[in-house]
């Protein structure tokens, strides 16, 4: 294939033609959908000139009319390519007219227009509406939009669009259109249409200004009992956002549609936000509470995009991070004041640390905001996303939370309605704070983990506490030497017991340097610093911590993620003892220390179940992975075991202790309390489930049978899938009696399976991809089956000889001529290739070199795979 051509940031320029306002009228048909736009456009003189001809762009469809200020052109007045549309002259000001015929049912790649079942949806972000029009797709040309559907009555009785309904109305031949005006200006991206069969429920909000907000959410007929935990998310999200931000929702009417085809999580069109059905349906019996939490956690980030996102917009793509890295740390905090904000910042950072470290450290580094890109689906990456939040929340740290509150009104009094980059945003911090974030906005620039070491040293005569830290990031891709960046430091210092002694005003430290050295008086012997306290900075720390203060701390520190992250640095040490003791061919142990520190923990009827939770979670394979190089593989898998093993062997009557007390909650609230219960009674099942004991085993089945809500149900499943292969697939068989009519719930079935370390799991995962429920078309599918074996399960993907690469690759060949997004995503699987031995090495590299010789290859597939083979 044609090597693609790369995008770059400093070749940015502003559009030189500019749409001012669009009428759509979308006529739907059996076989083909008609778009009609109407652009009111004119030229920017700043950057146009006579001869400068108007180029859109364009997707794979006909053109089959074109009017310029009333005059209809012939196919040789304008030129057709295959992505784009140009006309050679136009006048400053005009009104030009196409239609386009559109075929949404053969449209697999999930952008643009297409079909789900028989639902017709648009996702537009980032370049998905050319496949519906030719236009300028870029965020920075804002529009006023009007769109009027056209289809038969009967078969999509619903149709809905952006803004408000204006107008509505029935049509010969059992037809009937509905017209839809959203009174602000936005980028093409966040167009969005509906059409089809639907049920919806519906509520209302009233504002803080007294404004009554129609609410509704739908969904398919069968499944709209299950919306009712994301309408009340909604609510906290409108209402949070006023207490906490002074944002107030700006249109009458909040509609979501819940559909089962989607590449995405959701996507947070103005007014009409389209969800992965995953991020709308649940009740007890088939959502988990990871799945409640997630769906208040996605349905808040999507509205808080009305401001940050859709107010305020993007002057390019490579901005992304502005919208997306603001939202998640919105949505981080949404989700900390609703819950537990110590459980929530240590799923973030385990998510960062297991998916944003890695990528930082692989073939598609790139900063926060990327200088260069293929296809800009490829960014949407926990670079942009989580990291951005990251940065965002640094921010708040150095600026504290009023003068934050304050860059954040003036963000929206200055740039409403705009389309602007990151050094507004910081502009704005600094105005509001007086403070200068020349340096911090390097972490925008400069891609890369930093390393952050930490040594002490303590003079007793004059009770004096010295700290050096010293601050490296590695070169990469993007730059061979790094600076040094502002790094803030969470920061208190404790006494023998557990007490903060920090001195005043010291509570926050600044690093800018290298190297630097803080000095502490009057402190105490055997005093223990608290480090990054709520992970103030996405960096890897080093220190000298010894095991024993590793345990103090777990037990003592008065910042919920430090209890954890010293509880997780124990039991890496202890497995890095393992994988070398394995390697040298010595026996097995566990450290007693470690044992007696996971007994108190475990025992601590004080602390939050769901932070203990969280606490005594060993880490994955995935995660443990990335503390080598080279990898060993069947090393890491065996050593994880034979910890879980040791641990639950020798504290099996406290975790069955453990269990009885925690089951006594209401298995259907979703109160903190009754998810934090069982939170921490399935950690416990899935200590003693891993001995395969007779006694253990028929104590996990008696679980998996009398589960009243499907986190009891899915534990157990889990746990059994692990056992041997017998117990296994009953399992499998009575699960799917049980759901096979749910979709969502058996994403799960197809995910277990996948995950299971059992060895034969390459094979069940060949026959599930031939199972009559899984299509290669449904991303979800796809996620569960094909994307949990890739890239989560570590043992049997790595196998030695090979099968499970060939696999994979022969998926992401077959996938890249349907959904280039989710062909590209899996090809992430291999990034780290050059981490692993000479002989998987070898492996992975021929297969990436057997999908790079396709000839047909995407962009999107290219540019990843070409990227792990550099």
């Amino acid at each position: 294939m044609e090597k693609p051509k790369t995008i770059y940031l400093n070749d940015y320029k502003p559009a030189p033609f500019i749409v001012d306002r669009i009428e759509l009228t979308v006529e739907i048909k059996d076989d083909q959908t008609a778009i009609t736009s109407i652009l009111n456009i004119h030229k920017n003189v700043d950057i146009a000139d006579k001869t400068t001809p108007l180029i859109f762009d364009k997707g794979d469809f006909e053109i089959s009319s074109v009017i310029a200020n009333g005059m209809i052109l012939l196919p040789g007045e304008y030129e057709v390519g295959d992505d784009y549309f140009k006309l050679a002259k136009t006048p400053d000001v005009f009104t030009l007219e196409l239609t386009s015929i559109l075929t949404p049912r053969e449209n697999t790649s999930l952008e643009g227009l297409y079909q789900s079942g028989n639902i017709f949806c648009t996702q537009c972000e980032p370049q998905g509406f050319r496949k519906i029009t030719p236009f300028p797709d870029r965020p920075d040309v804002m529009a006023v939009y009007s769109c009027t559907i056209i289809a038969d009555k009967t078969i999509y009785p619903v149709l809905l669009s952006n803004g408000n309904r204006v107008d509505h109305g029935d049509l010969d031949n059992n037809r009937h259109y509905v017209r839809w005006e959203d009174p602000f200006k936005k980028p093409s991206y966040l167009f969005a249409l509906i059409a089809g069969d639907l049920d919806h429920i519906h509520d209302q909000f009233t504002t803080r200004s007294g404004r009554i907000v129609d609410l509704k959410i739908y969904s398919e007929h069968e499944n709209i009992d299950k919306c009712g935990h994301a309408m009340a998310s909604l609510k906290q999200a409108m209402r949070w956002d006023e207490q906490r931000f002074g944002l107030e929702y700006d249109l009458d009417l909040y509609q979501i549609v819940a559909i089962n085809d989607f590449n995405a999580g959701a996507m947070e069109n103005k007014g009409l936000n389209i969800f992965n059905s995953k991020y709308v349906l649940a009740n007890p019996q088939t959502a988990t509470d990871e799945d409640f939490m997630n769906i208040q956690g996605v349905i808040g980030h999507e509205y808080f995009h009305n401001w940050t996102g859709n107010r305020v917009t993007l002057k390019n793509w490579f901005q992304l991070s502005l919208k997306e890295g603001l939202t998640v740390f919105r949505d981080q905090e949404f989700s900390s004041d609703l819950n537990s904000r110590g459980v929530k910042r240590i799923s973030c950072v385990r998510d960062l640390r297991g998916s944003q470290f890695p990528e930082d450290a692989g073939p598609m580094s790139h900063p926060v905001r990327p200088e260069s890109y293929i296809k800009m689906d490829n960014f949407y990456t926990t670079t942009v996303y989580q990291k951005g939040a990251e940065l965002v929340r640094m921010m708040h740290q150095l600026l504290g939370e009023k003068k934050f509150r304050r860059g954040i009104d003036r963000y929206f009094e200055k740039f409403d309605g705009m389309a602007v980059t990151i050094e507004d945003f910081a502009a704005v911090m600094e105005e509001a704070s007086g403070l200068d974030l020349t340096q911090f906005k390097l972490w925008y620039r400069q891609s890369g983990t930093p390393t952050i070491t930490v040594k002490r040293s303590y003079d007793p005569a004059l009770k004096q506490l010295t700290i050096c830290f010293e601050q490296i990031t590695s070169p990469d891709r993007n730059q061979s030497k790094k600076k040094p960046l502002h790094i803030p430091v969470n920061f208190a210092i404790l006494d023998k017991t557990g007490q903060d002694i920090t001195p005043e005003g010291k509570h926050l430290l600044e690093l800018k340097s290298d190297k630097e050295t803080f000095t502490f008086d009057n402190i105490p012997e055997n005093s223990l610093p608290s480090l990054f306290r709520q992970f103030s900075a996405p960096v890897k720390i080093e220190t000298d911590f010894s095991d024993a203060e590793l345990a103090f701390l777990m037990a003592h520190d008065t910042d919920d993620f430090n209890r954890w992250d010293a509880a997780q640095t124990l039991f890496i040490k202890e497995l890095k003892q393992i994988i070398a003791a394995i390697g040298a061919g010595k026996e097995l142990s566990v450290s007693s220390h470690l044992i007696t520190a996971f007994k108190k923990a475990l025992l601590d009827h004080r602390t939050d179940p769901a932070l203990l939770a969280k606490t005594l979670s060993l880490p994955l394979e995935t995660e443990i992975k990335n503390h080598f190089n080279p990898i060993d593989v069947p090393a890491i898998h065996a050593a994880r075991v034979f910890l879980k093993q040791e641990i639950a062997g020798q504290l099996k009557q406290p975790f069955i202790e453990v269990m009885d007390r925690c089951a006594t909650s209401d298995p259907l609230s979703l109160s903190h309390e009754a998810m934090a219960n069982r939170s921490l009674k399935n950690l416990s099942l899935s200590f003693l489930g891993s001995l395969k004991e007779t006694d253990t085993t028929d104590l996990v089945l008696s679980h998996y049978k009398t589960a009243q809500n499907m986190t009891d149900e899915i534990a157990a499943f889990n746990i059994l899938c692990e056992i041997d292969p017998d117990v296994k697939q009953t399992a499998v068989e009575t699960f799917y009696a049980k759901w096979q009519t749910d979709k969502l719930v058996l994403d799960k079935w197809f995910a277990v399976q996948a995950g299971s370390t059992l060895s034969d799991t390459l094979t069940v995962v060949k026959s599930l991809i031939r199972h009559p429920d899984f299509s290669m078309k449904n991303p979800n599918k796809v996620r569960s089956l094909i994307y949990m074996f890739a890239l989560q399960n570590h043992v049997n993907f790595h196998q030695i000889e090979g099968d499970g690469y060939r696999f994979v690759a022969d998926q992401i060949i077959a996938l890249d001529t349907i959904n280039h997004q989710v062909a590209a995503r899996l090809s992430s699987c291999f990034n780290h290739m050059k981490k692993y031995d000479d002989i998987r090495k070898s492996l992975m590299k021929s297969e990436l070199e057997r999908i790079l010789a396709v000839p047909t290859l995407s962009k999107n597939v290219y540019e990843i795979v070409s990227r792990a083979l550099a």
